[in-house]
């Protein structure tokens, strides 16, 4: 009761805070169109959503806002959450509802009194009650008595501070604040005017980011803190180092207030001058808020509802502004920025961008950029290829310039194709095509074995199963390309790689299910979330197959069994299994509308006549997970994903399949939304509005009528792989195989050789188990059906090189088991990406392992191979201990290892801790101790460690 009583305050005091802040009176004609007053910056900024709640304006390069989280927790992402209650700052870069920290540049923060530049003594608490937030607006009275606001321009951040006591006033600059800083520089230029340079590195590896700083009265330095070779004098011009803090200072009266404005540029100090002076010359704060809150007004005022409920309202129009604030505008006034290859480049007839999501925004973000913002849709567009010139591949998850490479596809292929099909104008469709096709023919993040095998397994590379679906989708963006520009052995090519989704559909259990060394990966859980996914579980990726829905049907087993089992995943238990997903959220059955994979499988029932299920649950997601709240997102916000997903459905239209030109439907949520198109058209949407009018909505607003869908080029449908089926990878003395279509009419051909032969027996066909008895044993196989082949699959299996047997006394997390007990003694060694399933992992508990060596012989040494990524949590033990006995009862120490690789170290590795002896043993036991709980410098603090061992080898 007290917890509901402390959060009902919360709560009250916001509803109250946002009364208390109500703008005047408006008529009905001006309410219309002052939309930006119904944006609340709160929401998402409690719960998971990770949005932040400072100025900025629409996919503007300054997000200022205050900082009350420096440590890269996970709900901290943002650098502001709505439990905290100290503010460290006010910083010029923000992420909006990401899963990972970064950003957080050019932190300034004022106080009074002698200065500090101590984190703790500068920051301060602060209570929601005296705090304000708005579309390009906002203000907190901090506790220290000094009131601090926020407005923005697209490149320069605004701060008003109003001193409320008389004294000496001091704003702190911090260049260590959040991300690791790797260079920073003040120049000091004259007594109002300095310029500085933060080079860092988080999240993007490798981020440039320069600002001009103005105050609007002479300061002087009164401390520094700073690493350089000879100490810093507090009348040096010129500082720079690893570790940089500064003191301006100034007498202030009561009531007296400061301004300070900050242009930034990614370019170098000329660019952030040139901001400055083309953006924000003069020192009228308010009218800087004016013109912020026009931007807002604009944008917003694409898209105008009818709604009485003012909370939906707000949910609506803060959803359309989460969607807005980025991508970034990362390019000076002059067209200047910094390109993949971290050179300075023009960007000739676009807008430079940064911060793609694209994982997350190509399902629902990006097309809606193409219904309401096709220019800036071709700018995004251009981006991409300039930073596929540049960087050699088009972008995966793009940040200042740097590709992070978080998350998998390569899903910029998706919004260029989204962009054809609508016949968006503004950049070089053959360019496109060719950097499309580009990125598809990599050889990296297991696109080797999905090129050569039809489908990527757990032994080619980690979350396998997702890959593979997201990659055969985009393989089919590529073909409309393809045929859209006339390169008709491409299509075909494509659309052969567009089916490969068909190679990881398990016709049995009806799910999308791993693959192991060729076969099925056992036992298997569709609820178990593990490596093989990414963020999620079979039941969550099983239905991602938007490029051939009657396909998908038809694996089903038709409309009423793909019904039916759309059914099941709405009504199952919620509960998951394996491992803790903290992205997994807002779950109804096993649909997951927290995380992106699950946003699309609402509207999958009308592709089975059943719209009212489709309605149904789409509007039991508008009702229940969208609140005009602090945690009033049910997931994080993914760059304006989540909320992306909520403007289309409300709007009663959802791209289910972004590169076609049709949209799926539902009914719209809102009295009336009005449309606004670029060429000055609109359309309005009712709940009455016509189904044919909903799912071509883009040719509708345009000419008023309906584009009749271009018929596409015939392909030829592949022949999904068999599979192969055997107990384990390794066995002793002999094993069958057996191997099993996809399709009962399949025919399996088959051969088995040993992998140092370099001879090649024929193709057999298969008709009854098959012994494999050959040392190193390589068997290939693939299927036949109506004249056609399916690709040919390798699996590779090792004869054991003994007969040893293994007691395990410690209990290893079923998620990495290596296939089992046995698979410590195989001979088969795991590597470094151990996300591939080759590692056994122990967590909060030490290793103990017995090995029967069957009989008493000669040991001369005995090794145990272990592994450590650190921010993986997955540290190696602090010592192993070896130890041997002749009749498993009393055991003689053997050796007492340690290293010295230092759990600081994040570099991912490999470490073989072994003893010599000469001695004889029947019985080896190992044990290896626990790093423990992790440490207040690990991201993970209060976790408990991992330890990750792979073979033991005794000789």
């Amino acid at each position: 009761m007290k917890k509901l009583s402390v959060f009902a305050l919360l709560v009250v005091s916001f509803f109250a805070f946002s009364q208390k802040h109500k703008p005047k009176p408006r008529t009905k004609a001006s309410a219309l169109k002052d939309l930006a007053h119904f944006v609340n910056p709160f929401i998402g900024t409690g719960g998971h959503g990770h949005t932040f709640p400072g100025a900025t304006v629409p996919f503007g390069m300054v997000q200022l806002s205050p900082d009350t989280r420096v440590d890269g927790s996970w709900d901290g992402c943002s650098g502001y959450h709505y439990s905290d209650e100290v503010i460290y700052g006010f910083s010029h870069t923000h992420l909006n509802g990401t899963g990972c920290s970064d950003y957080g540049d050019i932190m300034l923060m004022p106080t009074l009194g002698e200065a500090s530049l101590d984190k703790k003594d500068y920051s301060t608490t602060f209570k929601h009650a005296n705090e304000t937030a708005a579309a390009g607006y906002y203000s907190v009275l901090l506790d220290n008595n000094i009131k601090a606001e926020l407005t923005a321009t697209p490149r320069v951040g605004f701060h008003k501070y109003t001193f409320n006591k008389a004294g000496q006033a001091n704003i702190i600059l911090d260049l260590n604040h959040r991300d690791k800083l790797l260079m920073g520089e003040v120049r000091v230029i004259d007594s109002k005017t300095i310029e500085v340079f933060r080079r860092s590195e988080a999240w993007a590896r490798d981020q440039y980011i320069y600002a001009r700083i103005e105050f609007s009265q002479p300061v002087k330095i009164t401390k520094v803190n700073n690493n350089a070779f000879a100490p810093a004098k507090l009348t040096d011009t010129f500082f720079a180092g690893s570790l940089l803090a500064i003191s301006f200072s100034k007498e202030v009266k009561q009531g007296e207030q400061l301004l300070v404005k900050v242009a930034l540029s990614p370019t170098g100090y000329e660019g952030a001058a040139k901001n400055m002076k083309a953006e924000l010359p003069g020192w009228d704060f308010g009218e800087t808020v004016s013109n912020a809150q026009a931007l807002w007004n604009k944008e917003l005022g694409k898209i105008e509802i009818t709604e009485k409920n003012k909370d939906k309202n707000a949910v609506f129009y803060t959803a359309l502004y989460h969607t807005m604030m980025q991508p970034n505008v990362a390019m000076d006034v002059d067209g200047q920025y910094r390109g993949r290859d971290n050179q300075l480049h023009y960007a000739e007839g676009f807008t430079y961008y940064s911060v793609f999501s694209l994982w997350d925004t190509f399902r629902a973000a990006h097309p809606l950029y193409t219904l309401i913002d096709k220019k800036r849709t071709a700018d995004f567009i251009n981006t991409f290829l300039a930073q596929y010139e540049q960087g050699g591949r088009l972008p995966v998850w793009e940040l200042a310039s740097n590709e992070t490479d978080c998350m998998i596809g390569y899903h910029s292929v998706s919004v260029m194709a989204d962009a054809i099909a609508k016949g968006i104008k503004g950049f070089d469709y053959e360019k496109a095509f060719q950097a499309a096709k580009h990125s598809a023919m990599l050889n990296h993040l297991g696109l080797d074995a999905y090129k050569r095998n039809g489908f990527i397994s757990i032994d080619d590379e980690h979350e396998s199963v997702s890959k593979t679906l997201e990659y055969a989708y985009d393989d089919w963006c590529i073909a409309q390309m393809a045929n859209s520009t006339g390169h008709a052995a491409d299509y075909k090519y494509f659309m052969k790689r567009s089916q490969n989704w068909k190679n990881l559909f398990d016709p049995t259990t009806k799910h999308m299910r791993p693959k192991r060394n060729g076969g099925w990966e056992t036992p298997f859980d569709p609820r178990e979330i593990n490596n093989n996914f990414t963020e999620g579980n079979s039941w969550q990726y099983s239905f991602f197959v938007p490029q051939d829905i009657q396909g998908m049907i038809e694996a089903y087993g038709g409309n009423v069994a793909f019904e039916a089992k759309l059914d099941e995943m709405f009504s199952a238990p919620s509960a998951t299994t394996g491992r803790e997903q903290v992205d997994v959220t807002g779950l109804i059955g096993q649909y997951a509308h927290g995380n992106e994979p699950s946003h699309h499988m609402a509207y999958l029932y009308n592709y089975v006549d059943k719209p009212e299920k489709t309605q149904k649950w789409v509007r039991y997601i508008l009702d229940n997970f969208y609140k005009n709240t602090p945690d009033g997102l049910i997931g994080n916000e993914d760059c304006g994903q989540m909320s992306a997903w909520y403007v289309l459905s409300s709007l009663g239209v959802y791209k289910v399949t972004p590169g076609q030109e049709a949209w799926s439907s539902t009914k719209p949520y809102f009295e009336k939304a009005v449309v606004h198109l670029e060429n000055g058209k609109s359309i309005t949407l009712t709940p009455s509005t016509e189904t044919r009018i909903l799912e071509g909505i883009d040719s509708f607003a345009a000419t008023g009528g309906y584009d009749v869908p271009k018929m596409l080029p015939g392909y030829e449908e592949i022949v999904p792989v068999p599979v192969i089926k055997t107990p384990s990878k390794s066995f002793a003395g002999s094993m069958d195989v057996t191997f099993e279509g996809s399709r009962p009419s399949d025919k399996i051909y088959y051969r088995v050789n040993d992998m140092r032969d370099s001879y090649l027996p024929p193709f057999q066909l298969f008709k009854s188990p098959v012994t494999v008895s050959q040392r190193n044993a390589v068997v290939s196989f693939y299927a036949e059906n109506a004249g056609k082949r399916s690709d040919t699959i390798e699996a590779f299996y090792f004869q054991k090189p003994n007969n040893y047997t293994i007691a395990i006394a410690s209990k290893y997390d079923k998620q990495y088991s290596a296939g089992g007990d046995d698979a410590l003694l195989n001979g088969i060694h795991g590597s470094t990406n151990w996300r591939k399933g080759d590692w056994q992992g122990y967590q909060a508990q030490d290793f103990e392992a017995v090995v029967d060596l069957q009989k008493v012989q000669d040991v001369h040494s005995i090794s145990a191979s272990f592994l450590q990524d650190t921010r993986a949590w997955i540290i190696l033990p602090t010592r192993v201990e070896f130890f041997i006995s002749i009749d498993g009862v009393t055991y003689t120490p053997a050796g007492n290892i340690t290293h010295a690789i230092d759990p600081h170290d994040y570099e991912v590795q490999l470490k073989e801790l072994s003893t010599t002896l000469n001695t004889k043993a029947r019985y080896v036991k190992v044990k290896a101790y626990n790093f423990g709980t992790l440490p207040q410098w690990h991201q993970g603090a209060g976790g408990e460690a991992y330890i990750f061992v792979d073979e033991i080898t005794i000789k």
